[in-house]
């Protein structure tokens, strides 16, 4: 299981069956090496818990149902797309033993904190970035129907400033690649915290529409009230729906689902790009939401019953076992595959203990989001949404060649 083989675009004839079966062609991305970068003692942000993922998802058989990818390492010049050049020639360079020489530049692109300087913080984000680009690439050549790279979704970072563990915008670099191919992509978070990062790099353009479902008040990073809608050409085109603590699947649905088919219906996007963060699942280290893993997982559903390309992204989630259930459950999901709540044995079996089960109850935590003020919130949301022009009818140039991501 350890080495799964890599499909190369020559042995691909099967795509052109799946599809005329009706079956939707899944595409995911893996770097063997991801599980080995490591913020540092006592830091909330594990990369390990994608590996934990990865070995979740290899032991249920759900990885002979797609196509496995190790991304190709984002360039310099991809990285570039969106962020400063001065920025990532500073993440190219800093590293843990030459961090003195470089205190000014650490304060001016926010790092050292909560974005510290770690041994392969470059490598981490070409792989996280590749991962999200490379999946672009196989959505618009039309290759793949879905496809997953729980190494992205870091949607924090800026385009000359680390932010919220996030350095590389690997969702922002995704979007653009998408941008080639389609007039509109539809851009959804469901991470507990605000997807800022991505918002602000699209706040001014219609052709890409953000929406994001987050903790709202004296929480990171501060931004996404429902009042922010966008600006210029873009006005409209960021929606916003701030929660409070403990909501929980019944309230979530009854929010994400009219939301989202009320855009999809506005909008019409030609892609979805979806975060994934599993920080808004109960009993989170650093989250304050009451989601089980099935209620997140019912966005997945839902946004997956849109038919429309859709690249599914990671993003936040800091208990670790938790998260590794969530994103091989939301793989199963993708792959309409029924998995048992009995977990299989795999490397790391013993953080699932005492019970090894899949799913895990809710708390009893209060939901602070009483029904009449998600009413309010979404009536809002709606207003908004009525002022959208009909979907914008871009005139498309030859598209541009596709970033060197795609290569196995």
């Amino acid at each position: 299981l350890a080495h799964v083989v890599c499909f190369t675009e020559r042995e691909r004839c099967a795509g052109v069956m799946s599809r005329a079966s009706g079956k939707q062609r899944v595409c995911y991305f893996y770097d063997s090496d991801i599980g080995n970068y490591y913020y540092g003692q006592g830091h909330p942000m594990k990369p390990h818990r994608i590996r934990m993922a990865h070995n979740l998802l290899l032991n249920y058989g759900l990885y002979k149902k797609m196509e496995i990818y190790r991304p190709s390492p984002a360039t310099f010049d991809e990285l570039r797309k969106f962020h400063s050049d001065e920025y990532m020639r500073f993440l190219r360079h800093i590293t843990p033993d030459n961090m003195g020489e470089y205190t000014k530049q650490m304060q001016r692109f926010n790092v050292g904190e909560d974005c510290p300087v770690f041994e392969g913080l470059y490598q981490f984000c070409q792989a996280s970035s590749g991962g999200s680009i490379g999946g672009a690439v196989k959505l618009n050549k039309g290759t793949s129907d879905i496809a997953i790279n729980w190494a992205g979704g870091l949607h924090h970072a800026k385009k000359s400033e680390a932010s919220g563990f996030c350095y590389a915008n690997d969702i922002v670099l995704a979007i653009l690649e998408l941008l080639k191919h389609h007039r509109r992509v539809l851009y959804i978070d469901i991470d507990i915290h605000h997807g800022d990062g991505v918002e602000e790099a699209f706040y001014t353009t219609d052709r890409v529409l953000t929406v994001s479902f987050h903790k709202f008040g004296e929480y990171f990073p501060g931004t996404g009230d429902v009042k922010d809608v966008g600006a210029n050409a873009g006005k409209y085109y960021s929606v916003n729906f701030p929660l409070k603590d403990g909501i929980d699947d019944a309230s979530y649905a009854s929010i994400f689902k009219p939301v989202i088919g009320q855009i999809m219906q506005m909008y019409q996007p030609g892609a979805i790009v979806l975060q994934c963060g599993a920080d808004s699942l109960c009993g989170d280290r650093l989250g304050c939401f009451n989601l089980t893993i099935r209620g997140h997982a019912e966005c997945v559903r839902f946004v997956l019953q849109q038919k429309v390309p859709t690249l599914i992204l990671g993003g936040g989630g800091y208990t670790i076992r938790n998260v590794s259930r969530c994103w091989t459950y939301e793989s199963a999901v993708v792959l309409n595959e029924e998995i048992s709540d009995d977990l299989p044995y795999n490397d790391y079996y013993e953080y699932y203990g005492p019970d090894y089960k899949l799913h895990y109850a809710p708390s009893g935590m209060e939901n602070l989001n009483i029904p009449e003020n998600l009413e309010k919130i979404k009536s809002k949301v709606f207003e908004h949404l009525r002022q959208l022009q009909p979907a914008p009818n871009v005139t498309m140039p030859a598209a541009p060649p596709p970033a060197a991501a795609d290569e196995e």
